[in-house]
């Protein structure tokens, strides 16, 4: 085989799958914004996305109605929430001649996000409480005052991640 063939052959086996095409993800209707798009779509079940869409903006009228003294709008308070319980790293398991070790890696952008929106749901979801939309209106309260169940998972995940800093050369 000729130097230019093998360098074309090795060129078609690192290319196996083309990567995928990322969504246009289109802005809310009533805030004209792409992350309160995401947001509901992570909290949305069964493809209700009205639902989801009630159960989002009923929460910010109560998050709203709650923090009335605060000079920033519903919002706002909800974008700092979400800043609050965003993770910088986070720990990844990696086999390494028999030891599995946690190793802490940084997250990509549009990871954090994400990440940072499936906690707040969730933990919405598991607090006592009425309905869904007061939930997760004081799960946002909490986040934003840095307390609740979301903030201590971003907390402990940090501190994951500062305890198996001795592994951080195994990065991958």
């Amino acid at each position: 085989m000729k130097s230019n063939q093998k360098q074309e052959h090795n060129f078609f086996v690192k290319m196996r799958k083309a990567k995928p095409k990322k969504r246009v993800v289109l802005p809310d209707p009533v805030f004209s914004d792409v992350k309160v798009t995401k947001f509901v779509n992570h909290l949305m079940y069964d493809g209700k996305k009205s639902i989801a869409y009630t159960i989002f903006y009923s929460a910010l009228e109560a998050v709203k109605a709650k923090m009335a003294n605060e000079e920033k709008s519903s919002l706002e308070i909800w974008r700092k929430a979400l800043e609050n319980i965003t993770p910088q790293v986070e720990v990844k398991s990696r086999r390494v001649g028999g030891a599995t070790f946690q190793v802490p890696t940084e997250i990509r952008p549009d990871r954090k996000e994400s990440i940072s929106m499936k906690n707040l749901i969730s933990y919405a979801r598991k607090r006592g409480g009425k309905t869904m939309s007061d939930k997760l209106a004081a799960e946002i309260i909490d986040a934003f005052n840095e307390q609740g169940g979301a903030f201590k998972r971003k907390e402990d995940m940090h501190k994951m991640a500062e305890a198996n800093r001795a592994f951080a050369h195994f990065r991958f």
